[in-house]
């Protein structure tokens, strides 16, 4: 090459990355944000913080249990707030076998399942899934990074633009956005509405959809509302629809050994798709399932993006896994973990209405002390840490707006003392805001 054509290329090389970062505002080599975005983020962030909806992160500096520390606090505050409803996030086994799987298989697999991320432990795990929740021989499971990620590719997967997905209005928000993937038509019933449920399932078959899907949560998180999957099973069957239940909050406590809202309304062998998580009840730490139909199954893994495109599920979260099912599914310690968490439901939703305070839900461990006012919500949850109760004021858009709460979660490894005592505080402080005379 001439010097004269090397110039000129030189030329016209800085030229254009002069053109690709003129638009940019750089000030002392730091990429800037434009003005407008700046501006609108800024807004957005104060109109929460005013509204009461801003939301702050507590940071503990110990392991998850019924007595944790929180930076803000010299003293151990008793945690009522998280979804380790049985106990297991540090229960010795749990933590022994996550140590073992991190020291035997490492610590990651550095790839996606299919191609060369599976490791014996996790075709086992999914094993140990599938006859968690019976009829092995029809039955498989399928491992994801989180339940959310579950149920972002289940939908896009399964159905098509000749079919319908029938969505409960309260559904978890990963269903919502894995709903907005899929090309379905999409209807929509009112929480728990199974004479609307039977209306919308009516409407797509009108419209001509080939398959109907419908989806609901097995447990509504923010209510503590069971679904009625018996009713459900009995529209969906009459229709001819598949039925598929998110049962993050009913895995590994719900039913008489654990085995979700399908257990405890006595029809698990009726509900044909279950996704669920292992980072609540079964140890608190991540990961997420799809349990169904063997066919349905091996689609997923062909075509489930969230599958396909996202490393394999770490092996110590692996092992942690395993030992909490163990744990679930052996009788001698199932039964004294599930005898506590619903005596200490029972205690602390009896003191509490006998109180005053207004409760939703029911026969669940969550109960949401219901306030309404978002600072309301938001004050009363920094006065009972204060009292060394730790809870979390929930406001909109994670509840509907007036519909304020502070979302309490009892677990096995509370003691009666301990529930006793945040109903005692929180007599306290309701008394003190008015809440309760």
């Amino acid at each position: 090459m001439s010097s004269s054509i090397a110039k000129s290329s030189a030329m016209r090389i800085a030229a254009g990355r002069h053109r690709l970062f003129s638009n940019t505002a750089v000030t002392g080599g730091r990429a800037q944000l434009p003005a407008a975005l700046e501006e609108r983020v800024s807004q957005t962030l104060d109109n929460m913080k005013s509204a009461g909806t801003f939301k702050t992160e507590r940071v503990i500096t110990t392991p998850q249990n019924s007595s944790i520390k929180v930076q803000t606090s010299t003293k151990p505050v008793l945690n009522f707030c998280a979804n380790n409803y049985l106990g297991l996030a540090d229960h010795p086994t749990v933590v022994q076998r996550a140590s073992e799987y991190l020291n035997k298989w490492g610590n990651g697999l550095s790839s996606v399942r299919f191609i060369c991320g599976t490791q014996t432990i996790h075709k086992d795990l999914e094993n140990q899934i599938t006859e968690f929740y019976g009829q092995q021989e029809t039955r498989d499971t399928i491992l994801y990074a989180s339940c959310f990620d579950a149920n972002a590719g289940i939908f896009e997967s399964l159905l098509t633009d000749q079919d319908a997905i029938i969505s409960d209005s309260l559904n978890h928000a990963s269903i919502i956005d894995g709903v907005r993937l899929c090309k379905a038509k999409r209807f929509r019933y009112a929480n728990g509405d199974v004479a609307d449920l039977d209306r919308q399932l009516q409407l797509a078959a009108d419209a001509g959809c080939r398959v109907k899907m419908v989806a609901t949560d097995g447990v509504f998180s923010m209510d503590g509302v069971i679904a009625p999957l018996k009713e459900i099973c009995d529209v969906v069957e009459k229709h001819g629809a598949v039925l598929f239940v998110d049962d993050a909050h009913a895995t590994g406590f719900l039913g008489p050994s654990g085995r979700g809202s399908g257990e405890y309304w006595g029809v698990m062998d009726r509900v044909h798709l279950v996704n669920s998580t292992l980072g609540k009840a079964l140890g608190g730490a991540s990961g997420g399932y799809t349990v169904g139909d063997k066919l349905l199954v091996t689609l997923l893994r062909n075509t489930s993006r969230p599958y396909l495109f996202s490393n394999t599920l770490a092996p110590s979260m692996v092992g942690a896994a395993a030992a909490a099912i163990d744990l679930v599914n052996n009788p001698v310690t199932r039964g004294p973990l599930l005898d506590q968490l619903w005596s200490n439901a029972a205690l602390f939703r009896s003191r509490m209405s006998d109180s005053g305070f207004v409760l939703a839900g029911e026969g669940h461990a969550i109960i949401p002390v219901m306030l309404g006012d978002a600072r309301l919500a938001s004050l009363m949850a920094e006065k009972m840490l204060a009292r060394g109760i730790y809870v979390v004021g929930f406001s909109f858009p994670v509840v509907p707006k007036d519909k304020a709460r502070i979302r309490v979660q009892l677990s096995a490894a509370h003691s009666t003392d301990q529930v006793n005592y945040a109903v005692d505080s929180f007599i306290e402080v309701g008394r003190e805001l008015n809440v309760i005379q």
